[in-house]
């Protein structure tokens, strides 16, 4: 018995370690790398020639588009001449959102789209009616989400942010994949994940149901799962013309942020970048050669980055995607054969 004790005390003394250093290599990391001041160092690298691509005659879909990041992201895609749709949750907000992005583009061709995406019959609704429009979709950027630090469970019984970062996310995606498949080889998908994964390896535990609920650690754990899905979209999907990207936006000072992380907010005030330098890679990612890009990567600042950091012990976690696509595939009731026929039909 004593042995036993002993055995889970070093096993835990260990975790506990790992833990505490993922949580200070990541604080240590961001601090010299995410806020905006370390964006406007890194910005004296940039190309500007790599921004003055148009999108004119291109289908795009921008998740969370009614504020912060997916906001500025459709109002950069509408810039260039892209014909934008914006999926939102509220229709009040959407149209706000829509009005100004129309009025300060010029560009009408900007279009609301409603849907609760973390429900997963509602992403099928929109999804059937989308596909209905028989258009290609060059791009799709996944930039809805949410940090909830309460449990709660939708009305289909999903933990509200694993059912709207992780099941949403990989939902709408995979339904997609034939109007993707249509403006292949042009077509990409871009999620936009969260630096706050290089605290939190893989794990099967999608939905929070071990220990006690903390959402902090959900939000990385999710976001984790979306830079471990893009790899394996990637793979699985890479003769079919799409590129699959992941990428963190820095800490940026959105609605979203200072409402789910006020004292983080409150503590950078003014360090915090804007809703457009968060944006600023996604467009790029938009607007680069394919063959510039790695699909399957992960992308900060106008450049690949690292998925993990040294001594954190995230990497071998990888290896859990292969399940974890299989569990997601099962909630969302996609059968497994879903793009194959579909393709076929088109």
């Amino acid at each position: 018995m004593l042995q036993i004790q002993l055995h889970f005390s070093i096993a835990d003394c260990i975790m506990f370690l790992i833990k505490a250093w993922r949580a200070s290599a990541f604080a240590v990391y961001g601090y010299l790398n995410f806020t905006q001041s370390a964006f406007l160092q890194h910005s004296k690298k940039f190309k500007e020639e790599d921004m003055q691509s148009r999108l004119d005659g291109q289908n795009c879909i921008v998740t969370g588009a009614n504020s912060g990041i997916g906001f500025a992201t459709a109002e950069g895609l509408a810039a260039r001449g892209a014909s934008v749709y914006m999926v939102c949750r509220s229709k009040e907000r959407g149209e706000t959102a829509l009005s100004q992005i129309q009025s300060k583009t010029g560009n009408q061709n900007v279009y609301l789209e409603v849907c609760d995406l973390s429900s997963v019959s509602e992403i099928k609704s929109f999804a059937d009616k989308f596909t209905s429009k028989e258009l290609p979709v060059h791009l799709l950027v996944n930039n809805a989400g949410i940090l909830e630090h309460k449990r709660i469970m939708t009305l289909e019984g999903f933990e509200l942010n694993f059912a709207v970062n992780v099941l949403g996310t990989y939902t709408l995606t995979e339904l997609m994949l034939p109007l993707l498949e249509k403006a292949a080889p042009d077509a990409r998908v871009i999620t936009v994940s969260s630096g706050g994964m290089y605290t939190s390896p893989l794990t099967i535990d999608l939905q929070f149901s071990e220990g006690e609920f903390n959402g902090m650690t959900q939000y990385g754990r999710n976001k984790r799962v979306q830079v471990a899905l893009t790899e394996k979209w990637a793979e699985k999907y890479k003769d079919k013309g799409i590129g699959f990207y992941s990428m963190h936006p820095g800490w940026a000072g959105t609605p979203g942020v200072a409402k789910s992380m006020p004292g983080f907010s409150q503590k950078l005030s003014g360090n915090l970048r804007t809703s457009e330098e968060g944006a600023d890679t996604v467009i790029w990612l938009a607007l680069q050669p394919k063959d510039k890009l790695v699909s399957g990567g992960f992308y900060f600042d106008r450049a690949e980055a690292p998925k993990h950091l040294p001594f954190t012990a995230t990497k071998g976690s990888h290896v859990l995607i292969d399940s974890i696509y299989d569990t997601l595939r099962s909630m969302s009731g996609i059968p497994a054969q879903h793009q194959k026929v579909e393709a076929t039909q088109n």
